[in-house]
C-alpha cells in the first residue's frame, strides 16, 4: 500500500522529465500537483509513516536549498525532489539514494549521447545545447519511476 501514492505520481514524474529535457525548467505546478497527490493519498499510509516521509522531504528541502544557494542544483530540481521524497517509503530511503545515484549517471550518459546526434545543437530542446547544464529532472523522473519496481523485486 505504501507505493500506491508513488505509482499515482508517475504522470507528474513523466512531465518533470519531459519539461526539464525540453526547457531546462520544472514548472512549479508539478511540485504543487505532487503535494496534492500526496495529501489525497495520505489516508493510505500509517500516521508514523507520514511523519517520516514529511521529515525526509523537509530534510531534502533544507539540504537542497543550500545546494541551490551554492548553485549546484536548480530550484525546480530541489522542489520536485523534496516533493518526491513524500512518496518514498521510509524503510526504502537507502535504496532510493542508490537508485537516484544510478539515475544521475544514466541521465548524464543519456543527455551526453543525445547531444552528439546530428542536429541536436540546432534543435529547440534546451538540454541538448552544447553549453546547457544537466537537466536533473530526467534523473529524478527515472529514479521515481524505477523505485517501486526495485522495491517489489527486492521484496522490501
Amino acid at each position: 500500500m505504501g507505493l500506491v501514492p508513488l505509482i499515482l505520481f508517475f504522470p507528474v514524474l513523466l512531465a518533470v522529465g519531459y519539461s526539464d529535457l525540453r526547457n531546462m525548467r520544472i514548472p512549479n505546478v508539478l511540485s504543487i500537483l505532487a503535494v496534492i497527490i500526496f495529501v489525497a493519498t495520505a489516508f493510505l499510509l500509517p500516521v508514523h509513516e507520514l511523519g517520516f516521509r514529511i521529515m525526509a522531504s523537509l530534510a531534502t528541502l533544507v539540504i537542497g536549498f543550500i545546494a541551490f544557494v551554492l548553485r549546484i542544483f536548480g530550484g525546480g530540481d530541489i522542489k520536485i525532489l523534496a516533493a518526491l521524497m513524500l512518496f518514498i517509503p521510509s524503510q526504502t530511503l537507502a535504496l532510493f539514494a542508490f537508485v537516484m545515484s544510478a539515475s544521475i549517471l544514466i541521465g548524464i550518459g543519456l543527455v551526453m549521447t543525445l547531444r552528439t546526434f546530428p542536429g541536436a545543437q540546432q534543435s529547440n530542446w534546451a538540454s541538448l545545447q552544447a553549453k546547457a547544464k544537466f537537466p536533473m529532472g530526467i534523473s529524478i523522473c527515472l529514479a521515481g519511476l524505477t523505485h517501486p519496481f526495485l522495491v517489489s523485486a527486492l521484496q522490501f
